[in-house]
């Protein structure tokens, strides 16, 4: 398949009890598939797969593929272990994920050539489509362009880079003028950046946006060749793209919650819930951009 489009990222609902709240996953991965996304991606930063044991993790992944519906689903198998992330990718597949996401290991003294060898390795044992995902914030790992654009070039498997490495744009301008192997850019961060992502040649966003139906209006301008469109889009949404966009899951899981999609927004401590006066002030950001839509229902982006 080709990862190209909107992918959503998707948060892990828990209950107060912080127990795996399968019966809103399932929702929400169902409403996901009743707005025509791409695809889904699970088991990344949104959905603290760090905070999960391997048997949670199995039980998601078995709850998308009984939701998705055919939907394709991307699995979150990043592990600081190579070994490790081998695997939970093999899980993942033998599950039904139609790619995996990865992302560089960390180590205490920076060396392009053993990221370099975690990927290959992953490839050759890992017969799944691999997403590269660059995200500096999230792993500490900056890796240069040229490492990037190698790993695309001889790992066969590597089919998208979802691109998080700042400034983005100019990384997304850069991606697509390199690569030997032309594989799909998805945009991330929130779509912090995106309509200037589009511009630089994004093929869509896997992200964790709320409010997918956006990125999908803004990926449907872009390919029609309508940049007005694209900007237009962004900049009615941006102020609630800024505010979600802080660090933390917490807000973005209240509005999951505000849309009918989760019980509870709890997040796993150690991290924090939301605030009441975060709360408060998110409602005023909807209400802002969006008036008096109801957000329970896929919005309509004229």
């Amino acid at each position: 398949m080709t990862f190209t489009g909107v992918f959503p990222i998707l948060p892990t609902p828990f209950r107060e009890d912080e127990t795996v709240d399968l019966d809103s996953f399932h929702k929400i991965v169902q409403f996901m598939g009743s707005i025509g996304v791409d695809g889904v991606t699970i088991l990344g930063v949104l959905g603290e797969a760090n905070r999960l044991i391997d048997a949670e993790r199995r039980a998601i992944i078995q709850c998308a593929i009984e939701a998705a519906g055919g939907l394709p689903f991307v699995v979150g198998t990043s592990h600081s272990g190579t070994t490790a992330t081998i695997q939970l990718s093999q899980m993942a597949g033998d599950l039904g994920a139609a790619g995996i996401m990865v992302t560089p290991h960390r180590e205490a003294i920076p060396n392009e050539a053993r990221i370099y060898d975690h990927f290959s390795t992953i490839g050759s044992e890992v017969s799944l489509p691999i997403i590269l995902q660059d995200h500096p914030i999230s792993t500490q790992v900056h890796m240069s362009l040229d490492l990037v654009l190698r790993m695309v070039e001889d790992i066969e498997t590597v089919a998208c880079i979802k691109q998080e490495a700042v400034p983005s744009p100019a990384r997304i301008a850069a991606l697509v003028l390199g690569q030997a192997r032309r594989v799909p850019i998805l945009a991330g961060l929130g779509a912090l950046y995106g309509a200037y992502e589009l511009q630089q040649g994004a093929d869509g966003f896997m992200t964790g946006f709320a409010f997918p139906e956006v990125l999908q209006a803004m990926v449907s301008a872009a390919r029609n060749d309508d940049q007005d469109a694209v900007f237009s889009i962004y900049e009615r949404f941006l102020p609630l793209i800024v505010f979600e966009g802080q660090p933390g899951v917490a807000v973005r899981k209240d509005i999951f919650r505000m849309r009918g999609l989760m019980n509870s927004s709890t997040v796993r401590k150690p991290a924090a819930s939301i605030t009441e006066s975060a709360r408060t002030q998110l409602k005023d950001v909807i209400t802002r951009v969006l008036g008096q839509t109801d957000i329970t229902q896929p919005l309509q982006i004229a």
